[in-house]
């Protein structure tokens, strides 16, 4: 007796890494700030890379970045900023790295300003996961009018690497918005 296979949104390869991460993170409302933090920043990284190379580096990511604590990271200096160029673990990109220091300070700042990122991050969708009914891939938009508002915003404030697509990229993986398609599995579940 062989098991039906389960039905997966048509991105998801076979690599266990994509397995997982779309079968128990992707689209699964995320309230955490630090995790806020950590998506934010890997959306960032995943720029013109595709997302399971990120999620090849991911624990790197954390343990360089002491599992995406802005407090710490604030207090990087020159010498920190050097050994993380040298680090294969994560993208040796310049603007990448700095990009994570200059965004911790300013998730800082927004967690003083609004009480928590979330609260911040979650106005961009009204406080509730936005609900697509999507049937193929292909209907999955790469921004919307809240992507545009939050990237707006995130760029006034002096967030680096947070243009439109980026955001809404971080939107669908912290759950703001469920793009699973209707066929898969995880559709209902989130």
């Amino acid at each position: 007796m062989t098991l039906k296979a389960k039905q997966r949104c048509a991105w998801v390869s076979e690599d266990p890494l994509y397995l997982h991460y779309h079968d128990a993170e992707w689209g699964v409302p995320v309230y955490d700030d630090r995790l806020l933090f950590e998506f934010l920043i890997l959306e960032g990284a995943q720029a013109g890379l595709s997302w399971l190379t990120i999620l090849k580096k991911r624990e790197n990511y954390r343990k360089c970045f002491d599992h995406f604590d802005a407090k710490k990271i604030v207090r990087y200096d020159a010498e920190d900023y050097e050994q993380l160029l040298e680090n294969p673990g994560i993208i040796r990109n310049r603007l990448k790295i700095q990009s994570v220091m200059t965004n911790a300070r300013l998730f800082l700042d927004v967690k003083k300003e609004c009480s928590s990122f979330s609260d911040y991050i979650w106005q961009f969708v009204d406080g509730k996961p936005m609900v697509n009914h999507w049937d193929k891939h292909a209907q999955i938009p790469v921004n919307t009018v809240q992507s545009d508002a939050m990237s707006k915003d995130l760029k006034k404030r002096g967030f680096k690497f947070v243009g439109t697509t980026i955001c809404y990229a971080f939107m669908q993986a912290v759950g703001m918005v469920n793009d699973h398609l209707m066929c898969c599995f995880r559709h209902g579940e989130v």
